[in-house]
């Protein structure tokens, strides 16, 4: 696209028709399955958290399995986004998710058929839900390929607001547990997958911007670049914070203030749906007053708050205000970093998602793991927050550092675009 469209494409962002050129500006039944493959995917992906309290209940694990059942999909997810980042630009991102879904769907139809009665089943389960997890390397640059950098945030916030998958699996699973039984889950999960796995293959298409496949060196390059490990760790504090809490909420509201599963869920919810639904709104914020300005606000306001959760004591109310305001933090935080990324790393932006995407799932397991680990060690959940509270401090140094430059240098060189 040349400086002079881009610059017009920012004219027109900028104005009363601004919804209208967005819309027009890329592939919206792309944008539409990108969307929908995200959240089902993340749906199944967190799913053994608002399980975890059943499961553990029913087979007898400790605070430290609980967490690290729950962190393992993350994990999964987290090494599995760099392989679609590299399958994704080599076959092409529809194809990639394809193959994803399909692993999902004949993998839990196994675990239902046969049914999960171990602690060693559950991580085996997690695992293949990984696969679920890496459709973020997936949906992100199958949709923002189609749009120019004036809509990145916007697009990416759209697609990225599949993220809500963590409410469905938050409202439902432990209410179908209850009244199924937690394996019948499994199978029912696959009614959603395979209607939005059929509904992928028809809409979704890669963009003609679709990049040359490169040699293995050519990604492995990508490394020696000091923003790519800036941004891995900028993502291992909002989304890892996001996904984590995803996870370990269910079962901290049931083993602090002794809610039911179902009850638990249902705060759980509250709090994802927060952070999923500003997910946007950071991109759009990102667009209009720039990334950098936006993920500077979240880093401080996250540690705040973080910090705030680990001595909120046993008032429920106030823990729950506590999480939906970290949690919309993150959320908005998720959004800005992928406001950033695609103006960087354009060409690069399949594995640039992989990798990113890698640092969060990263984050989110230590996240989860830590707090039950912390649980077991101490018998309180606190030292885990304080340290996700000093990693966010760290990722706000972090920005401070590099901002100068990366405004007078890259930045500077993206028309009609805030960074």
């Amino acid at each position: 696209m040349s400086t002079l469209a881009m610059k017009e494409g920012a004219r027109m962002d900028s104005g009363p028709n601004a919804s209208q050129s967005f819309w027009k500006a890329g592939h919206r039944p792309t944008l539409i399955a990108s969307f929908l493959y995200f959240d089902v995917a993340f749906m199944v992906w967190v799913m053994l958290g608002p399980l975890a309290p059943i499961i553990s209940q029913e087979l007898g694990l400790d605070p430290a399995q609980k967490g690290l059942m729950v962190a393992v999909p993350t994990l999964a997810g987290a090494v599995l986004r760099i392989v679609n980042g590299l399958l994704g630009d080599r076959i092409g991102q529809k194809r990639t998710g394809a193959i994803n879904q399909l692993i999902v769907i004949v993998g839990l139809a196994v675990a239902w058929h046969f049914g999960i009665s171990t602690y060693e089943g559950t991580l085996a389960i997690g695992v293949i839900l990984g696969f679920a997890g890496a459709s973020f390397a997936v949906a992100l640059p199958l949709a923002s390929r189609w749009y120019p950098p004036e809509h990145q945030g916007k697009a990416m916030g759209i697609a990225g607001m599949g993220n809500s998958g963590t409410v469905l699996a938050a409202l439902f699973a432990p209410l179908l547990a209850k009244t199924f039984g937690w394996n019948e889950v499994f199978g029912l999960a696959l009614i959603p997958l395979i209607a939005v796995f059929v509904f992928y293959m028809i809409a979704a298409k890669d963009s003609p911007d679709q990049p040359a496949p490169q040699p293995l060196s050519a990604y492995a390059a990508i490394l020696k670049e000091k923003d790519a490990w800036w941004f891995m760790l900028f993502y291992f504090v909002t989304f890892g914070g996001f996904v984590g809490l995803s996870n370990s909420l269910p079962t901290y509201y049931a083993d602090s203030f002794g809610l039911t599963p179902v009850i638990a869920g249902y705060c759980t919810a509250a709090c994802v749906f927060t952070g999923s639904m500003l997910r946007p709104i950071g991109g759009a914020l990102a667009d209009r007053f720039g990334g950098i300005r936006t993920l500077t606000a979240v880093y401080a306001f996250a540690a705040i708050v973080l910090a705030g959760i680990a001595f909120a004591g046993a008032s429920l109310p106030l823990t729950i205000g506590l999480f939906l305001a970290v949690m919309g933090t993150l959320g908005v935080g998720n959004g800005a970093v992928f406001q950033l990324v695609p103006q960087r790393f354009r060409k690069e932006i399949g594995v640039m998602t992989g990798l990113v995407g890698f640092g969060g799932g990263v984050g989110g397991f230590y996240l989860a793991s830590s707090l039950g680990f912390a649980k077991k060690l101490t018998g309180s959940t606190s030292p885990g927050f304080l340290v996700f509270a000093s990693l966010a401090v760290i990722a706000l140094l972090g920005l401070t550092l590099v901002k100068s430059r990366w405004r007078t240098t890259w930045g500077a060189a993206v028309q009609g675009v805030r960074i």
